[in-house]
Order: structure tokens, then sequence, then C-alpha cells
């Protein structure tokens, strides 16, 4: 069991942060893409949700190749999305409102639109050269190594104007920087200082754990495991074993650095995107004298078989490496590249995994959308964009359309996220007249009342943000019982996994307390010690 928390919680401690893809949440000027006034206009809404910090998916200036994670102004806001104006109207209101703002932060490759990488390839002695990844070609004229993009295909493309080949992970429009170089570090740091300058709060650090590469450009090892875990349908990435091109040591104090930039601003912070094994995941929180990221992404319920079992073993052990790390917890069950968790599930499930991201010990991290119950949207192939669907025909899963179209707002045409009229950068989803806002928000039965009576449980129980975490033995293969308690207050979460009613009692040696209800995913109030009903979450007061 962990320690009960000592002395006052950061936002990013006690808060919910909620990611907003800005393409699909709220058009205003009628090209069927979302921008910044569209937020601006719905954050009332986010503020009513109970949480407290958005997070808004790129929207700097970007040929949108990859829909921002390429980009070419570090500086500047994509016409697309709105001005900078309009940017510091949108700080000012979330403010106002008492909302944090995050912004995603690329800082492994740029746009090859970008002026940097334009100067780069002019010469071999460009100024600007050094600031990416060149090799020569291999001895029989190919590329230096068999490393892989995320993409699929090799992760070089040769320049033919300098018979060099430049690294890029993801697409040849995203060439790598060079985080060696210190020019490239400074520059990148400046970045984060002019967002903070501008009321900024804190980062998303996009693929974090990628900046360095091994120096000495060996070949990677074939995966014999390849397709058992993948991330994102990246199926050809998945062949080989990435000993050189991921968190390698250099990595670590690349984000010491940045760790530095982001404390010489009050109160901000860093979120850092990294999937990797837990013993690889929790060194990015840093030390107490070498701090690296606030929160180093925990991916493991999206990537996890969805049993009770799997889960409670993962949590315990999450659990109590974070505390022996030091580290606080963070929990994520959805984002812009992975599908809805609803669909993953399935709808009698949806309850269950919303009561578990909001009930667990740590910061959770909600997609948008997902408070309503959206689920994915099968994308027609004329009406797909994202690259890395478009590049692996072959592995449907890669796609992440589905998982990032608009908002579902009201019944209206185009569900209230544009104009009737107005073709939507990506489809709707069928079920919009019924799954969105609007219907939901006076139902007090809703997907998004429930979630709003999850989010209001953690401002009344402090046990649910700052408690201690404690498993507990129920006897049946399909419940997860866990305890939060925190001084007098003691909260018994119930998630019944499977399809069967189940007794609500403990295995001999653990006490059952007795208690009251206060929420079921069922709609009801029943009985706390009463028997637990399938695919039902029950929050409990224990006295």
């Amino acid at each position: 069991m962990t320690q009960p928390l000592t002395g006052s919680l950061k936002w990013w401690q006690s808060g919910i942060i909620y990611q907003i893809y800005p393409r699909s949440f709220q058009d205003t000027d009628g090209d069927g893409i979302g921008d910044l006034r569209g937020i601006t206009r719905r954050l009332p809404y986010i503020a009513s949700l109970g949480v407290q910090a958005v997070w808004l998916s790129p929207i700097f200036k970007s040929p949108m190749r990859d829909f921002g994670y390429d980009v070419a102004d570090y500086c500047d806001i994509d016409p697309l999305f709105g001005t900078l104006a309009d940017f510091d109207a949108l700080v000012q209101e979330a403010h106002r409102l008492g909302l944090k703002v995050m912004l995603d932060y690329v800082p492994n490759h740029s746009s090859s639109d970008h002026a940097w990488f334009q100067e780069a390839l002019k010469s071999r002695d460009n100024p600007r050269r050094d600031w990416y990844v060149w090799r020569d070609p291999a001895p029989d004229g190919g590329v230096p190594n068999n490393w892989k993009s995320f993409f699929g295909g090799p992760a070089w493309t040769l320049d033919q104007a300098s018979g060099q080949y430049y690294l890029h992970q993801f697409l040849p429009t995203q060439p790598d920087l060079n985080w060696r170089n210190p020019e490239v570090r400074q520059a990148m740091f400046d970045v984060l200082r002019f967002w903070m300058a501008r009321g900024v709060d804190g980062f998303r650090v996009d693929v974090i754990w990628l900046l360095a590469e091994d120096e000495r450009f060996l070949d990677e090892p074939l995966n014999e495991d390849a397709n058992r875990e993948v991330i994102g349908g990246q199926v050809e990435h998945s062949t080989l074993i990435h000993i050189y091109t991921q968190d390698q040591p250099e990595t670590h104090e690349y984000i010491r650095e940045m760790r530095q930039v982001i404390d010489e601003f009050d109160d901000r912070m860093m979120v850092g995107e990294i999937y990797l094994p837990l013993d690889k995941l929790l060194p990015y929180s840093g030390t107490p004298d070498a701090p690296m990221v606030h929160l180093p992404f925990n991916f493991h319920l999206i990537l996890l078989a969805w049993n009770a079992a799997q889960i409670r073993q993962f949590a315990d052990e999450y659990d109590a490496a974070s505390n022996q790390a030091g580290a606080w917890p963070n929990w994520v069950l959805g984002n812009h590249d992975q599908h809805r968790f609803k669909t993953r599930v399935g709808a009698a499930q949806y309850r269950v995994a919303q009561t578990l991201l909001l009930t667990l010990r740590g910061t959770p991290t909600v997609y948008y959308g997902d408070e309503i119950g959206m689920q994915n949207v099968p994308i027609p192939f004329g009406r797909m964009v994202d690259p890395a669907g478009l590049q692996q025909p072959d592995s449907p899963a890669a796609g992440r359309d589905p998982e990032r179209t608009p908002m579902q707002w009201d019944a209206t045409p185009n569900a209230g996220f544009t104009g009737a009229g107005v073709e939507t950068w990506l489809p709707l989803a069928d079920d919009f007249a019924s799954v969105n806002v609007e219907a939901q928000q006076n139902d007090p039965h809703s997907d998004l009342n429930y979630f709003r009576a999850l989010t209001k449980l953690r401002e009344t129980h402090p046990a649910l943000i700052g408690g201690t975490y404690e498993s507990l033995d129920s006897g049946h293969d399909d419940v997860f019982l866990f305890r939060r308690t925190l001084g007098p207050d003691t909260l018994l979460v119930a998630l019944n996994f499977g399809a069967e009613t189940h007794p609500l009692t403990l295995l001999p040696g653990q006490t059952m307390l007795p208690g009251q209800t206060l929420l079921s995913s069922l709609n009801d109030q029943p009985p706390a010690d009463a028997p637990l009903r399938a695919n039902e979450a029950r929050i409990v007061l224990n006295s």
C-alpha cells in the first residue's frame, strides 16, 4: 500500500488534463476544420466537466502533412487555426475560468518546410547543416543502416544535391533535429520560453524518448516477437528492436536541461510522451537533484488486455514503483494516436473503464469526446487523411483517423461542429444525433453526467486525489477492488470486468468496512454490500 500524501499538491497532480484535437473541436469560420476561436467558445463547457487543464494538440504553423506534428515555425500559429491574438484570447479566457493551458511541443523533428531545414539543404557546410542528422550512403550506395520509420519504410531519405541521407523517424517531410548540437537545444529551449511568457502553463512533449540516437549508427537487431506489441499499428517498425534509436542516455541529459528551462517560470510543467516498459518509463521522472518530466505518460491501460487480473497486477506494480521512485502516477485510456476506448473495451465496459481512469491514484488524462462516449468512426478510403494509415495500406490499425473525428455537440447538421452544408475534414459518426453534448446535458443518467459525477466525487473526497491506494482480494477473477484512503476519508472502488454478478466480499484476513454507495455506473444506488452486478462500477464511502 502506498503511503498517504503529505503536503499540498500541484495542479498537475490534483487535476484532470483534457486533450483537445483542435481540428475537430469547434469550427467558427466555416471551413470544416476546428479553430482557436471555437475552442475559446467552448471553454465554459470544458470547465463544467470538472477538469483543470486543457492540452491542445499542435497549432503551430505547418504544412499539415502530419497534421501539425510537422512544425514549420515553432513560434507562430497556423492560419488554419487563427492568430497569436486568438491564442492570447484563449489563454486569457481559460485562466479566467480557472483552467490551465498546455501545448504540444514537438522537439524531435521539424517540418522539411522549416527555414532551418531549407538552410541545411543548401550545402554540406551551411551553418544549419548540423542542426539535422546526416549520413553518407552505405558502401553499396544505399541507406546508411536498417533503421525504420514509424510510418513504414526506411528512416532515411537521400538528398540528391549533396549525396547524403537525412534521418526521419516519421515522414520524410519530418527530418529529425540533431539534439547533440547545443545550438539546436538552445533554439528549442527558446521556443518553450516564448510560449511560457505568453501564459502557457505546461507542455506535452511529443516522442520525447526519441531525442537522441546512438552515434555509431549501427543496424538494429531483428525483433523475433514482431507484431506482438505494436503501437498504433506500426507493423514494419516493430520488426526491429530499437536499441539505438530510443531511450538513449543522452536523451535523459537533454530532458534535464529542458526541465531547467521549465523551472525558470513559476508553476509550469511538462508531460513526456514515452512508450516504454515500466522499468524504463519511471526514470524519466528524474531525481530530486536532477528532475526530468513531471509526468512520464503511462499508456499501459491502452496496451494491456482488458481484464481485471492484468489491470490489477499492473496498477499494483506501477503504484508501488512510482511511490518508491518518488514519481507521481498518471493514467491514460485514449488519445489522438489510439482508438477510442469505448470501442476498444466495448460499450458494456465503458463506464467501468471511465471509473477506473478517474479513481486510480495519479493524474488522469481525458480525450475530448470520451466523456460522452464517442467511438471510432469508420473512414472510407477516399476520406482517409492520416499518413500513418495511407502509407501502410496493409495495416488497417495504423490509421488514426477513426479517433480524430469532429466533436458531437448537438443533433443539428454536422453535429454543431460547423455549419450545415460544410464538408467536415473527417466524416461525422452516424450516431451523432443521439450521442452528443446537448442530448446528454439534461439526462441525469447520461454518460456525460456520469463523467461529471465522477469528477464531483474527486472534488468532494480528497482520498480520490491524494489518498493511498490499496488493492483488495475479492476472490473473483472478474472483479478488481481497491481502496483509497486519506485520513478519515476512505472509499472503496469496485469494478466488475465480467458479465456475471458476484458477491461483494473479500477473502479472509481483509476487512470489508460498512459503507454507503456514492455512485453506481448502473444509474441507481444499491446497498453498499449488495452483489456487484455485471459490468458494474461502484464507489462506496466506508465508515
